[in-house]
């Protein structure tokens, strides 16, 4: 018997540190604040959140030879095949700094990514040819174009479900004008139209223009106005958010994206799956970390119910 398909998880893994301001923002002055330091960077954060919940996931990166690569490629090896992790001297592991005002909200966010910069399109073939069977690939806007152009194509030559998640407006740039091969495109409002090309359009026309671009399913996530969705099929929804008492947005967005392939994965239709993406979500805006530190199966399945009982399930 070969190896167990697994979902292979491309992109960012940072150390995230954080810092909370402890008295209202002000330009050009000190602020007393208190820090963390978590695991973070997107698809590293997506790999989390479905390792934990019970899914076999890969995660393929590039960290540092420094502590703070070593110190990510343990935390994460708890829940995530981490083999295809390749730590490189040519640049520090990628560092991802924000600040966040008294409620949890992003003031700044300051990111030293040059690490993704070092590798190209042969050192992501050499790593797909060592990869085995996979149920599906996670794409984040990391890394160089060539790459993200790369596995788009190799995924859609040998049929594989792709999903791609945007991680921030300058990175959209990254992508091809071609997403044909892009089974869901996972983005924000704002990386949504800049992907789209227009910054004055609405959601509904943003995610047209996508469809057209080649993406299969289009999900938009609209923070506290919860989550707008497309598809090629002509099926078009709405979902409200969920209401719960923010403690620290980030790594929401990541949570979502797992939540979400949890439920297409699973065998749940694409609104199904946007609630348990939205659940997920939810889980996450409620904890200091960047990744819940209780998730599981289980957790998920709870926070479904309690948030979208009313919606049931399967169609």
């Amino acid at each position: 018997m070969g190896k167990a398909a697994s979902i292979v998880c491309i992109g960012g893994a940072n150390v995230d540190r954080k810092a909370r301001l402890l008295t209202p923002f002000r330009l050009g002055t000190s602020h007393p604040v208190a820090t963390t330091q978590t695991a973070g960077g997107v698809a590293r954060n997506i790999a989390e959140n479905l390792g934990r919940l019970g899914q076999a996931v890969s995660l393929v990166s590039t960290v540092g030879d420094d502590q703070d690569g070593q110190w990510l490629i343990d935390v994460t090896s708890r829940y995530v095949d981490s083999r295809h992790i390749v730590r490189t001297s040519k640049a520090n592991t990628g560092m991802y700094t924000a600040v966040l005002d008294e409620r949890g909200e992003m003031v700044l966010a300051l990111a030293d990514m040059a690490i993704y910069d070092t590798v190209g399109k042969e050192w992501i073939k050499q790593r797909w040819s060592e990869l085995g069977p996979m149920t599906a690939v996670v794409l984040d806007a990391n890394f160089p174009a060539d790459i993200l152009s790369w596995v788009i194509k190799q995924c859609r030559q040998e049929d594989v479900l792709l999903c791609v998640v945007t991680v921030s407006v300058p990175k959209t740039k990254r992508l091809p004008a071609d997403l044909t091969g892009v089974t869901w495109l996972v983005t924000n409002e704002a990386e949504a139209m800049a992907l789209a090309g227009n910054d004055h359009c609405s959601v509904h026309e943003a995610m047209e223009t996508l469809l057209r671009s080649g993406a299969e399913n289009v999900v938009v996530t609209r923070g506290a106005n919860g989550v707008a969705y497309a598809t090629k099929q002509g099926e078009t929804g709405v979902i409200a958010a969920p209401k719960v008492a923010v403690t620290d947005a980030t790594g929401a967005g990541d949570a979502f994206a797992a939540g979400f392939l949890y439920g297409v994965l699973g065998g749940y239709p694409l609104e199904a799956a946007c609630r348990f993406g939205m659940s997920n979500a939810a889980l996450t805006l409620q904890t200091a970390e960047t990744v819940h530190p209780a998730l599981n199966e289980y957790m998920l399945q709870a926070a479904y119910a309690r948030y979208f009982r009313e919606g049931g399930t399967k169609r």
